[in-house]
């Protein structure tokens, strides 16, 4: 009886310690989303007072105290282009050969291990490196090419892990039933690894070109313009970018009255793009998991 007892005591114990760690739990959750709620609503509230067509759709005027951010928009879609057009087949490729080809061992621990803390350096560093590397030993100057590359660096050991590791999570079995069936293994990664991965894989671009549209610090030494009302004509112009034309408006100027409102209308402009970007992961990720069901 006293066992029986004791054994139930314990059970009160740990189902109490459970309920209050998921109560704790519950608790941090709440309190991320309700400060995410907040600071979405504060830049809602303040960006939509100047948020209208002209404004998305004009360029700047009057030295900034005026006018839109159209060259802005255009400027950050061209280096979310160029970046993704350079980190995207490298990173993939990368993480394909780190996953199907290499030979498991020290070799592939120290690459994975330097991957993760090239992701993990601060972006100011690749600023300052493809400030030395593309603007000036390859004399590409300040430059959409230059800035494209720049982030391209910062995205690529992004894309690598996650194609590393959306490929690992594929059984072995796919490809012992596919190099069974007389396929190559590049066929077999072509038709069987990569279209079962390719959900997992898109969503990490996706994210990549995320965190690629909202940095300062590599456009700030390669490419960004203080005020560039025109748009750029070729990769080598420099170009509006909307991080840095924010950072702008909300540290330098002669009328910080009237920049405040515009750079709040930038910074909401900026979140949109960002959520579009990861609404587009989801809507991709459902699309291809739906096409694997199908296949």
């Amino acid at each position: 009886m006293e066992s029986i007892d004791r054994i139930a005591s314990n059970h009160r114990r740990k189902m109490l310690a459970q309920n209050v760690a998921f109560g704790l739990f519950r608790l941090l959750s709440g309190v991320i989303v309700a400060v995410l709620f907040v600071i979405l609503a504060f830049i809602v509230v303040k960006g939509a007072r100047v948020l209208d067509w002209d404004f998305i759709t004009t360029p700047p005027a009057d030295g900034m105290k005026g006018g839109g951010i159209w060259p802005a928009i255009v400027g950050t879609f061209y280096l979310m282009a160029g970046s993704a057009l350079f980190a995207f087949p490298l990173g993939i490729m990368s993480g394909i050969y780190m996953n199907e080809y290499a030979p498991k061992g020290k070799v592939v621990r120290f690459i994975r291990m330097m991957t993760n803390n090239l992701a993990g350096i601060p972006s100011i560093v690749f600023g300052l490196f493809g400030m030395s590397l593309f603007v000036n030993f390859f004399g590409f100057g300040d430059s959409i090419l230059a800035g494209s590359l720049t982030l391209g660096l910062l995205a690529l050991p992004l894309v690598i892990r996650t194609t590393e590791e959306a490929l690992k999570a594929i059984p072995d079995s796919f490809r012992e039933g596919s190099l069974a069936l007389g396929a190559t293994k590049l066929q077999t990664i072509w038709h069987v690894i990569l279209p079962m991965g390719m959900p997992n894989i898109t969503t990490g671009l996706i994210l990549a070109l995320g965190r690629v549209s909202g940095e300062t610090a590599p456009i700030l030494f390669t490419c960004a313009a203080y005020f560039l009302p025109q748009l750029p004509e070729s990769v080598l112009d420099q170009c509006m970018a909307l991080p840095y034309h924010l950072y702008v408006l909300a540290t330098s100027g002669t009328d910080m009255d009237k920049q405040t409102p515009i750079a709040y209308g930038t910074a909401l402009v900026l979140v949109a793009i960002v959520l579009l970007i990861n609404l587009l992961a989801n809507a991709l990720r459902n699309h291809f998991q739906k096409k694997l069901k199908t296949n």
